[in-house]
C-alpha cells in the first residue's frame, strides 16, 4: 500500500516538473536567436581561446591583477562589516534568547530577511548613486546584503546550540550577558568563523560583477571588453576570476578544517 502511495506521488512530481518545463520552454522569447550565426559564435569561441596576456600587468592600476586585488578587498572589507553587525543583528533574532518576549526575535528575524530579499547587485545600483561610482558602493553593497544572509545562518546556529551548557552556567549564578560572552561565543565562534569565510568567498564572486554597475572590481572592464566584443580581453578576464575563486577556496578550505 505505501510502495503504491509513494509510485503515485512520485509519477504526479514527475508530471508536474513536465508541465513546469513546457511551460518554462513555451515562455521563453526566442526571437533572439534570429541574430544568431555559426561564424558569429566561431569567432567568440576563437576569441576566447586567445587570452590577451598584455592585460594580465602592466603597472598602470587598471590591469587584471590590480583589479583582482581590488575585487578581493571589496569582498573581504565587505564580509567583514557584515560578520561584525550580523552579530548583535543575531542577539535579537535568536528565539532562545528571548523566551519572554517573542516580538523581539520576529523583528530581528524581519530585518534579516529584508537585507537579504535584494541581491547586491541591487544594492550596488543604489549605493552608485548614494556615493557614486567607486569601490566604497561596492563594500557597502556586500556589507548590507551578507549582514542578512550572515545574520540568518549566525541565528540558526545560535537557536540549535546546546541549551544545557548555558543552564549549568546560570545554576551557579552567571547571568545573561555571562553566559554570552563565557559560554555562547565560544562555542559559537568556529562556526561563525567558517561561515564568514565561505560567504567571504561568495563576496568575491558578487564583488567581480558588481563593477558591471559602476561599484568597482573587475566587473567594469569585463563589461566594456564585452560591449567592445574584445573576446581575448574577455578571456583573460574570465581566467583571473576563476583562477582567484579557486586559489581562495583552497585557502579558505584549509582554514575552515582548522577551525573544525
Amino acid at each position: 500500500m505505501m510502495i503504491r502511495e509513494m509510485s503515485k506521488k512520485t509519477i504526479w512530481s514527475f508530471v508536474i516538473l513536465i508541465v513546469l518545463v513546457i511551460f518554462s520552454a513555451a515562455s521563453i522569447d526566442y526571437s533572439g536567436l534570429s541574430t544568431f550565426s555559426l561564424n558569429m559564435g566561431l569567432d567568440v569561441l576563437r576569441g576566447l581561446s586567445q587570452p590577451d596576456w598584455s592585460f594580465l600587468y602592466d603597472g598602470s592600476g587598471e590591469d587584471l591583477i590590480s583589479l583582482l586585488i581590488l575585487t578581493i578587498g571589496i569582498a573581504c572589507l565587505g564580509t567583514m562589516i557584515a560578520t561584525v553587525l550580523a552579530i548583535p543583528l543575531t542577539l535579537l533574532s535568536a528565539a532562545n534568547l528571548w523566551k519572554a518576549h517573542p516580538w523581539v526575535t520576529k523583528v530581528g528575524k524581519f530585518v534579516c530577511n529584508i537585507l537579504r530579499a535584494f541581491p547586491e547587485l541591487v544594492f550596488a545600483i543604489i549605493f552608485v548613486r548614494v556615493v557614486g561610482p567607486g569601490p566604497f558602493a561596492g563594500v557597502m553593497a556586500i556589507g548590507v546584503h551578507q549582514i542578512g544572509m550572515l545574520g540568518k545562518l549566525f541565528t540558526e546556529e545560535m537557536e540549535a546550540m546546546d541549551e544545557r551548557l548555558t543552564e549549568e552556567m546560570e545554576a551557579v549564578g552567571a547571568n545573561f550577558w555571562q553566559t554570552i560572552f563565557f559560554v555562547r561565543v565560544p562555542y559559537l565562534m568556529p562556526i561563525y568563523s567558517s561561515l564568514a569565510l565561505n560567504h567571504f568567498e561568495i563576496a568575491v564572486r558578487s564583488a567581480a560583477t558588481l563593477g558591471l554597475v559602476g561599484a568597482g572590481g573587475i566587473g567594469a572592464p569585463l563589461i566594456f571588453a564585452i560591449q567592445t566584443r574584445s573576446w581575448s580581453k574577455v578571456s583573460i578576464i574570465l581566467i583571473g576570476v576563476v583562477v582567484t575563486v579557486f586559489i581562495l577556496d583552497q585557502i579558505t578550505g584549509i582554514i575552515r578544517k582548522k577551525l573544525r
